[in-house]
Order: structure tokens, then C-alpha cells, then sequence
């Protein structure tokens, strides 16, 4: 089954998610948000705590169900003092999402910037006691 991906995730995030509560995040990363751009509510989400660089076949996850994404620009103005102010932008993605199971990456697509990051899944078929 062939995923999107979201790479370099806290270990203490895929953790919390592993407890089974659905929770929101908001991702800041360029190449997590443009992963993010071909998905679309409903649908699973390989989740990692290894870098984007680094993902290679074998490398473990989580399975994810996308619940809810909002994509958005927020504009942030400084002022030093009357005459100089600095305008910045920033993109975010806010995802709300619930643990599936764990997984394992193969045929990673994507690594090249501007592309999402896509995966192909084995899904666990050996279930063992916590």
C-alpha cells in the first residue's frame, strides 16, 4: 500500500500517538508540508522519526489515519521602532490524526526536493501482547 510520508517526527510524538488518542500537530517542516499537499482526509499516513535524507527501505514507522488537515499562511510583522518593520511569512499544516499500527518503509519515492515524500507499507501481520 503505497503512503504518504512524513519524516523526521519526535520520537516522544510517534510515542504519544502510540497510545491511541487522536491527536493535532502542526508540522512547519518545507518537506513534511509538501508531502502533505497530495493527501487528503481519510487516508494513511506513514509517520518516522528518521530524517528525510536517511529513509531507506526497512526503516520502522507508524500507520496513521489522516482525520483532518488545514494547510495555511500566517503573516507575522515586527516593529524595532517607528521607521523599520520586517514582514515574514510562514506555512503550517495542522493534522489531526489517530494511531493504525506499525509498519516498515520500502520503495521510498520522492527524495528529491519540491516532491512528496512517498512509501510502500508492509502492513503486520504478527500481532504480539504490549
Amino acid at each position: 500500500m503505497k503512503c504518504t510520508a512524513l519524516t523526521g517526527i519526535s520520537p516522544s510524538v510517534i510515542a504519544e500517538l502510540k497510545a491511541g488518542k487522536a491527536r493535532t500537530l502542526e508540522l512547519s517542516s518545507a518537506h513534511n508540508i509538501i508531502s502533505l499537499t497530495d493527501a487528503t482526509p481519510g487516508e494513511c499516513i506513514f509517520m518516522t522519526s528518521v530524517d528525510q535524507d536517511d529513509l531507506s527501505d526497512g526503516d520502522p514507522g507508524i500507520l496513521v489515519e489522516l482525520l483532518s488537515l488545514n494547510i495555511s499562511m500566517k503573516r507575522i510583522v515586527e516593529f524595532v521602532n517607528p521607521a523599520y518593520f520586517e514582514e515574514r511569512e510562514r506555512m503550517s499544516a495542522r493534522i489531526k490524526i489517530r494511531y493504525s499500527g506499525s509498519t516498515i518503509a520500502r520503495n521510498v519515492e520522492g527524495e528529491d526536493w519540491g516532491k512528496p515524500t512517498k512509501v510502500d507499507v508492509i502492513r503486520s501481520s504478527c500481532y504480539r501482547a504490549g
